[in-house]
């Protein structure tokens, strides 16, 4: 075989291997009703292997599995609240986009408002601070005794400096 068609074989190899990345999901509903709403909780929930994808967006394999686990489930007239329980059972709070208000969430929902009310206490001490003119600041007698014979004895030397001349 010579090199032409050594060069077709391998793009026709690699065609043939892209094809599996095109695969489509397809799950068959007994009605249009179960298909909004599982499609609806599939989007609500997040997979537990990727960065921040709900269970639609990602392909990964452990998704494709819990997106065939909701369809079954809401075919099997599950409520969305026992299927969503089901999810945090087996894979824990992060498969919620929004966890619910517990002892061990607490952090998370309260953080954005913490840190948000510490860099406005501190927004408020830096102008604050700056405000107070160092200027206006009055000298103590002494101090001010000091100034003047510091300043009388510059005045008293000779000029150092080399003349224009």
């Amino acid at each position: 075989m010579n090199r032409q068609g050594w060069v077709y074989l391998c793009w026709i190899g690699l065609m043939l291997l892209s094809f599996e990345s095109y695969a489509i999901d397809t799950y068959q509903f007994k009605n249009e009703v179960n298909q909004k709403r599982a499609l609806t909780l599939a989007r609500s929930l997040r997979c537990p292997q990727c960065q921040n994808q709900n269970l639609m967006d990602s392909n990964s394999p452990i998704a494709k599995d819990l997106r065939h686990q909701v369809y079954r489930m809401v075919d099997q007239n599950a409520t969305d609240d026992a299927i969503i329980v089901f999810m945090v059972q087996r894979y824990g709070d992060f498969v919620l986009y929004r966890p619910a208000l517990a002892g061990k969430t607490v952090l998370l929902w309260t953080a954005p408002a913490l840190l948000m009310l510490l860099a406005i206490v501190l927004f408020w001490m830096v102008i604050k601070s700056r405000a107070a003119d160092p200027l206006k600041q009055t000298l103590t007698a002494e101090q001010q005794a000091e100034l003047q014979r510091l300043l009388t004895e510059i005045n008293q030397q000779p000029s150092t400096r080399p003349s224009d001349d």
